[in-house]
Parts: C-alpha cells; sequence; structure tokens
C-alpha cells in the first residue's frame, strides 16, 4: 500500500477536526464557517476560504477525503506540497466564485424581472429574507423561479467538493489513460473520458429541477474549470515548475 504524503494527510486531518468541531456548534457551522450569498447579511469574506474545509454528513466527508487520498497523493508525488496546497486552495476559492457568481446572476435576473412589475426593492428584500410575498406575483412570476431566489439568497455551501474536482481535472490532464472504476454502473472508465462526463452532468443538474438534493452544482464546475485552467497555464509555462520547489 503506497504511503499517504504528509500534506494529503495533515488535509484531511483538518476537514476531520472541522466535521466533529462543528457537531457541537451549529451556530459555527451554519453562521460563520459555511459559505453564504455574498450580499446576505451572515456572509464573511474568510468563508470563501473556510467553507472548503465543511461538510454537511458523514457520507460528504467521507466521499470527498477519500477522492483526495486517492487523487490527491499521485499529485503531491508529481508536484511536490507547495505546488499541490496552491492548487487545491485554489480550486476551492474558483468553485465558491463560481458559484456565488451563479447565484447573483440568477437573484439580480428575477429582482429585474420583479421590478418591472412594480415591485418596490423592499418587497425584493422582503422576498430575499423571508420568503413570503402577495399570491397575486404567481400571475406574472411563478413560485419556483421566486423559489429559486430564496434559496439561492439564503443559501449554505459547505464541502471540499469543489476543490476535488479540480483535483480530478489535474489526474486527468496528467494520467488521461489511467481507467477508474465507476461506482455507478461499477465499469471501468478511462480519466480523460470521466471527467467531461461528470461535468456534463452537473451542468445538466445545476440548469434543471432533476438534482439530488442540495448539490452545489455550479462549484463543482467551477472547480473543474479553475483546474483546467492552472493546469493548461502550467503546461504552456513549465519552466515556471523549479519555482515551486
Amino acid at each position: 500500500m503506497r504511503s499517504t504524503p504528509r500534506i494529503v494527510a495533515h488535509l484531511i486531518a483538518i476537514n476531520l477536526i472541522f466535521f466533529v468541531g462543528t457537531q457541537f456548534s451549529s451556530e459555527l457551522s451554519n453562521d460563520v464557517m459555511s459559505l453564504h450569498y455574498f450580499k446576505n447579511d451572515k456572509f464573511i469574506i474568510s468563508q470563501i476560504l473556510t467553507h472548503m474545509f465543511m461538510h454537511g454528513s458523514i457520507g460528504h466527508i467521507i466521499f470527498n477525503m477519500i477522492a483526495l487520498w486517492m487523487f490527491g497523493s499521485t499529485l503531491v508525488t508529481v508536484w511536490g506540497n507547495n505546488k499541490f496546497i496552491f492548487f487545491y486552495i485554489s480550486c476551492g476559492v474558483g468553485a465558491a466564485l463560481f458559484q456565488l457568481t451563479a447565484y447573483y446572476i440568477n437573484i439580480e435576473s428575477i429582482t429585474s424581472e420583479l421590478l418591472g412589475y412594480g415591485l418596490s426593492i423592499q418587497d425584493v428584500n422582503n422576498i430575499l429574507k423571508t420568503g413570503s410575498y402577495n399570491t397575486s406575483l404567481l400571475d406574472f412570476i411563478s413560485e419556483g423561479r421566486l423559489s429559486s431566489m430564496y434559496f439561492d439568497y439564503n443559501s449554505v455551501m459547505v464541502g471540499a467538493s469543489g476543490a476535488i474536482y479540480g483535483v480530478v481535472v489535474a489526474f486527468a490532464f496528467l494520467f488521461p489513460n489511467s481507467r477508474l472504476m465507476l461506482l455507478f454502473p461499477p465499469v471501468p472508465i478511462k480519466a480523460k473520458y470521466l471527467v467531461p462526463l461528470l461535468i456534463l452532468g452537473d451542468l445538466f443538474f445545476g440548469f434543471t429541477s432533476a438534482s439530488i438534493g442540495p448539490i452545489a452544482h455550479f462549484a463543482h464546475i467551477g472547480g473543474a474549470v479553475t483546474g483546467f485552467l492552472i493546469m493548461w497555464y502550467w503546461k504552456n509555462n513549465q519552466f515556471n515548475d523549479r519555482r515551486w520547489n
């Protein structure tokens, strides 16, 4: 069995410590460390970083930490600690910014529509903060759109999934023909085919109501896109690799 690089072990340990600690303080977990929409009163700039060490359930953290160990360990062996941690954090931050942008586009689009129907800014803010509105609005805009605006404004995002998506993209970039075993269905697939499938799946679920549970699909896409852009830049500037030593 291969040894686990120290930086990967440290990241897993930090995630586990955060997970256990927040089980004793829901306020710390939900209000301080988790990522909120940037116009929400609960938003703190540090949440762009801290959210990636938070997880909502045992299954959530186990899945992410296994993926971090599987793919991250290989990348550390190739890159070293400094380059890997820069990449990992960058993908997590990129995921957060991508998801916040998706929230912003949806909220601003519906807000403009509501203002066009004659609502005031105060009326819109009331919908955003309380979710309540005059049912006569449903003659002009669907309940689903109003709910999506309220949900996005009050969303609480946690998890290392965005950073993990970046790590998986990097692995596929370096080892495109490596065969990975899917869970459902349990069949092997080359890394260069798996990553596009994952991204297409998140695009589908992100733009439809077919998502299974409260999953931040655009954060996954953001982590993957950030990882790809960094890998593309590094590939075209390979002489810079020595700067990480």
